[in-house]
């Protein structure tokens, strides 16, 4: 297994380990069996994937055949990888929660010639569209006994298990060998790696084509810029890595760096598992962070008296100690002693939760509320923020470990340029590097553009889509808002995000809404304001905060009304929306507001698979009621 190389593929990072880093029985993967932790070494790894390649080999899978994954995060899905990278095959993996109608026709747009399947419930899917996807030959169903859900099932398409595809690939792997060594050798930097597909807020899935050269340089740029990570640290993976920032910031760093991943059970267990694994490193949602945030609260203020006396006590120190530290300054014998004295009585609790051993959390998907990057800065936990697309690879930037600017998204990575271009002039404001970086610098607002390593090889079919994003001196255009400040990128908005009112005035609604989310009553929050006289919001509560308020049972929340017109529920939301108003500019305030019971989600379409808010689909959805809210009388004059 000797790699003497510079590794430069997906499939040589693997190999690049074990030939300079660990031996190849050390632990790479694991995961729970039982009510134990599972470990497989990188040799069983290696040995797993040269499995699967020769089976495809077999089958007659070649360079840049695409092969599906509708998989949820588990060693199988490394293996799976590891196999189809290292002939040249493309992975093309396909969010769970998509659609019958979603799945078939990225199916289609691939020509996926085989799919890995995780559940019973998600073979039931593909079995419903198998007989539309002609260039589908092969269903690989992921899980024990899915024998007695393939009976009586009318398809074209071959079923075989994954266990009995690895023994089948293992038959003919001694005369495979040298052929998938040779396949391996043979691919290209420039070689595409990955199709995924962004969902979008609006239009059809488009595949983002991703080379091996992105996916490779991205990772070795973000080492670069967060040189803390070493071959001893663990992740904890529980983020879909059918995405591409949980595929890079996890997977691909811990081949590049030797680090091992313990695959997360399900979210619910992920407070256990935590506790469990003991990570030193987690990619997370800024939503996971605001969860263990406001639980922290509520936990050490409940009730009163000296527990939440002491709790705040040890807030404000946490908070004057780190900024006298961010401010490069001594904080002093007293202010360490308090520091201490804080961390032993509430912070090392809280810290125990993430199973003590953390060294940061990296956050991306979405911006996070600065009040929650500094309530963790406060308890001495770092969080280093990341910004990029699904198109760069995706990292474009992220926080110095050593820098910390909250409300950020950090220093720009090293070989890329990223550019502020107004968007009515088309005039570049500034275009900074990694180099250049200045801690003073601050320019205006514009839309951010970057060129280099991490930008995709374009749209999979779609050549007039991808020149309206790579313009013709190679500027990938993000359609997000931002500047720099203080050196660091600072996200604002998308573009297509910003509300114009009927006065002219512009409006970003992601720091509006963050600003109402610190209410620990409000769940999710959708503003509503284009070309419209004043801002009027829909808003979710917290299904918890509303149980222990009013005592409502599950009944309540399955009840036909979309909205909740209880007037006390309504006043009990707006005191919050009255008092965090305060914080926002006038024409930012919400005026008018409905209470929706449940909250927005991808299966009712409301939501993207990463989360974010399908504009147009929301307010053609909720048209009736959002116009309501602009006849009847405003309760926040």
């Amino acid at each position: 297994m000797h790699h003497t190389k510079e590794p430069n593929t997906v499939p040589s990072l693997l190999r690049n380990v074990v030939s300079g880093i660990h031996p190849e029985n050390h632990t790479f993967l694991l995961h729970k069996a039982g009510d134990s932790w599972k470990e497989i070494s990188y040799k069983e790894t290696l040995d797993t994937a040269d499995a699967i390649s020769s089976y495809f080999l077999d089958m007659g899978i070649r360079k840049g055949d695409r092969l599906g994954l509708i998989l949820e995060n588990s060693p199988s899905y490394i293996f799976y990888d590891q196999g189809l990278q290292q002939i040249g095959a493309v992975n093309v993996s396909i969010y769970p929660t998509l659609t019958e109608n979603e799945i078939e026709y990225i199916i289609n747009d691939a020509g996926i010639r085989t799919i890995i399947v995780g559940t019973a419930f998600l073979l039931k899917k593909i079995f419903k569209v198998a007989n539309n996807c002609p260039s589908l030959q092969r269903i690989i169903p992921a899980f024990d006994q899915f024998e007695k859900h393939v009976q009586d099932v009318n398809i074209s398409a071959g079923i075989i298990g994954f266990k009995q595809l690895i023994e089948e690939g293992k038959k003919s792997l001694t005369e495979r060998k040298k052929q998938i060594d040779a396949c391996r050798e043979a691919i290209l930097p420039s070689d595409l790696s990955a199709l995924i597909y962004t969902s979008g807020t609006t239009g059809i899935p488009k595949g983002v084509m991703l080379s091996h050269a992105n996916f490779v340089e991205n990772a070795k740029a973000s080492l670069l810029q967060i040189p803390v990570v070493t071959k001893d640290d663990m992740f904890l993976s529980f983020l879909p890595l059918s995405h591409v920032f949980e595929r890079t910031a996890t997977y691909h760093i811990s081949c590049t760096a030797g680090c091992r991943i313990a695959f997360s059970q399900s979210l619910e267990l992920l407070a256990r598992n935590m506790e469990e694994v003991k990570p030193s490193i987690m990619a997370c949602v800024p939503r996971l962070l605001e969860r263990i945030h406001d639980k922290a609260i509520k936990s050490g203020t409940q009730g009163g008296g000296p527990k939440a006396a002491i709790f705040n006590w040890a807030l404000a120190t946490g908070e004057r100690y780190r900024t006298v530290i961010e401010a490069g300054k001594s904080p002093g014998i007293l202010l360490s002693v308090q520091q201490k004295l804080a961390d032993r009585l509430v912070f090392s609790k809280i810290k125990e939760k993430t199973g003590g051993n953390l060294k940061f959390f990296i956050s991306g998907g979405a911006a996070l509320p600065k009040n929650v990057g500094e309530f963790f800065g406060n308890l001495g936990i770092k969080v280093l923020e990341g910004f990029g697309l699904t198109e760069t690879s995706p990292v474009m930037s992220v926080t110095e470990y050593d820098r910390q600017i909250y409300g950020t998204v950090g220093r720009i990575l090293p070989g890329i340029e990223v550019g502020i271009q107004d968007v009515d002039t088309k005039k570049i404001h500034t275009v900074q590097t990694h180099q250049s970086f200045d801690e003073n610098l601050q320019s205006p607002e514009g839309e951010i553009i970057v060129r280099g390593h991490c930008v995709m090889k374009g749209y999979w079919n779609k050549g007039e889509e991808t020149a309206l994003v790579i313009d013709h001196d190679g500027w990938f255009h993000t359609g997000d808002i931002g500047q720099f400040f203080k050196g660091n990128l600072k996200i604002t908005d998308r573009i297509k995000n910003i509300l114009v009112n009927s006065f002219g005035k512009n409006i970003y609604p992601t720091p509006v809404e963050n600003t109402y989310l610190k209410s620990q009553k409000i769940e999710q929050i959708f503003l509503i304001g284009d070309k419209r006289e004043y801002i009027t919001a829909i808003v979710v509560p917290s299904k918890e905060s509303l149980q222990e308020a009013f005592g409502f049972t599950e009944e309540f929340f399955e009840r036909p009304e979309m909205f909740i017109s209880e007037a006390e529920v309504i006043s009990w939301i707006a005191d919050d929306i009255k008092r965090l108003s305060g914080e926002l500019a006038k024409f930012e305030r919400i005026k008018n507001f409905k209470v929706k019971r449940l909250p927005f989600s991808i299966e009712a379409g409301e939501m993207t698979p990463s989360l974010k808010a399908k504009r147009k689909v929301i307010e053609k959805k909720y048209a009736d009621d959002i116009n309501m809210l602009y006849t009847e009388e405003s309760f926040n004059e």
